[in-house]
């Protein structure tokens, strides 16, 4: 998934590194901690916190930090590009999953277990399911640096309460909320399937309840016939359903989430739920701040019957990491890494709409948040949340995500069975 998180997700293609597995350090952090400890970083407006996180370590330390900004656009670019130059950054930031596993086969990062291990008040610090998403294949590749962006389901208070409708708690409760928006004129849920990886939310929600955690994890451990598992066939042949009851309206696939079109859906009364990251809320506090502060719902993804997924397991995108180069760790570079969970730090990240990724954060989201209340849901439904999905476009190379997200549009637009779209998705290497 890409918009209003950090930067264009998903993971790199095949790399072809010009350099040995561990290439040499363009900072000198890794030679004794006395010169610059480079930083490179995605540029944004919330970069503003880990400058300031850079500062604060430079007045304690005699090695200095410098912040490296690379623009959006261009970010995984230039991060290839120098991660083969023989100059690469001591700490950069990232996706996790797919957008590191290149370097983690290259041996180009430092596992960090020992790291956790020397300094268990770091393990402590974060949300679990939240640090277990900073490893490629079970070993610690990142340490949470921004908030965090579940997938959650918005709906529109008002056009509930005109229908005498409540917010779904079960499966049949969605499936009854459809056929009463529908009687009411209303389209039951938004979706941007002109901006495919909007779809993906669906598909993800769907086999995490049908079949657990472990059936994506499979695929994510470089097993393609995990996607021959049945709680794939029956999240596809339910997506089916849904769209032939109409749960989308006729034309969502020409409805684009980029342009705003299935925000306004809801925000105007249109649609009555969409399901998106918990960055819809600060699109329509940009775009619709009355509907916003007045008649914006939120709540969970409901349960399916007879699924062995956990209800309270939350997809989207867990959080945005930092990684070291493998150039020999350093003191000043795992000091560095402690300024992320630092009190200073965390008040920053809220301050600036970020929901933390910290454990026992709740004071400092209740004093601190914009919106206090719609910060301390998401934190919550984080907290309790046994396992954290990454998106699987983040989740999987490059070379499989992007065919990928194609399958689940076509599977959307019938343009496949859901038979023929798992035969697809289970031959992408």
């Amino acid at each position: 998934m890409i918009p209003h998180r950090a930067g264009a997700a998903g993971a790199f293609a095949l790399l072809l590194f010009a350099t040995t597995a561990c290439g040499g350090s363009g900072g000198s952090g890794g030679s004794g901690g006395d010169g610059e400890l480079t930083v490179m970083m995605y540029q944004d407006s919330l970069a503003v916190v880990q400058k300031d996180a850079a500062k604060r370590f430079n007045e304690d330390h005699d090695a200095k930090a410098v912040i490296n900004e690379v623009p959006a656009d261009g970010y995984e670019d230039k991060l290839r590009t120098v991660m083969g130059s023989g100059q690469s950054p001591d700490v950069f930031f990232n996706w996790g999953g797919g957008s590191i596993e290149p370097y983690v086969e290259q041996e180009m990062l430092l596992p960090l277990g020992a790291t956790l291990q020397e300094n268990p008040e770091m393990e402590e610090a974060f949300i679990p399911s939240i640090l277990e998403a900073g490893k490629v294949n079970d070993t610690q590749y990142g340490i949470p640096l921004r908030g965090t962006q579940p997938v959650m389901l918005f709906y529109n208070e008002q056009v509930f309460e005109d229908a005498g409708a409540e917010p779904p708690e079960s499966w049949d409760d969605l499936l009854d909320l459809i056929d009463t928006f529908k009687d009411e004129g209303v389209t039951p849920f938004a979706l941007g399937g002109a901006t495919p990886w909007t779809e993906q939310m669906w598909m993800q929600y769907l086999v995490d309840r049908k079949g657990g955690h472990s059936v994506f994890q499979r695929i994510q451990n470089g097993d393609p016939e995990g996607w021959r598992d049945p709680a794939v066939l029956d999240a596809a042949e339910t997506v089916q359903d849904l769209v032939e009851r109409g749960a989308f309206g006729d034309n969502f696939a020409s409805v684009s989430y980029d342009e705003g079109a299935a925000s306004a859906l809801l925000s105007e009364g249109k649609a009555a739920m969409h399901l998106m990251g918990s960055w819809e809320y600060s699109t329509h506090l940009a775009d619709a701040e009355e509907f916003a502060k007045g008649d914006l719902g939120y709540t969970t993804f409901p349960a399916l019957p007879d699924g062995e997924g956990n209800p309270q397991a939350v997809v989207g995108n867990p959080t945005n990491f930092f990684s070291v180069t493998d150039d020999g760790e350093t003191e000043a570079e795992v000091d560095f890494l402690k300024q992320t969970y630092s009190e200073a730090y965390v008040q920053d990240m809220v301050e600036n709409g970020e929901v933390p990724t910290t454990t026992n954060s709740e004071e400092m989201i209740e004093k601190h948040a914009p919106n206090p209340d719609f910060a301390t849901f998401q934190y919550e439904m984080v907290r309790d949340a046994p396992t954290f999905q990454l998106s699987w476009d983040q989740a999987l190379p490059r070379s499989v995500a992007q065919p990928m997200v194609t399958e689940i549009e076509k599977l959307f637009n019938e343009q496949v069975t859901p038979e023929e779209f798992v035969d697809n998705v289970a031959a992408l290497q």
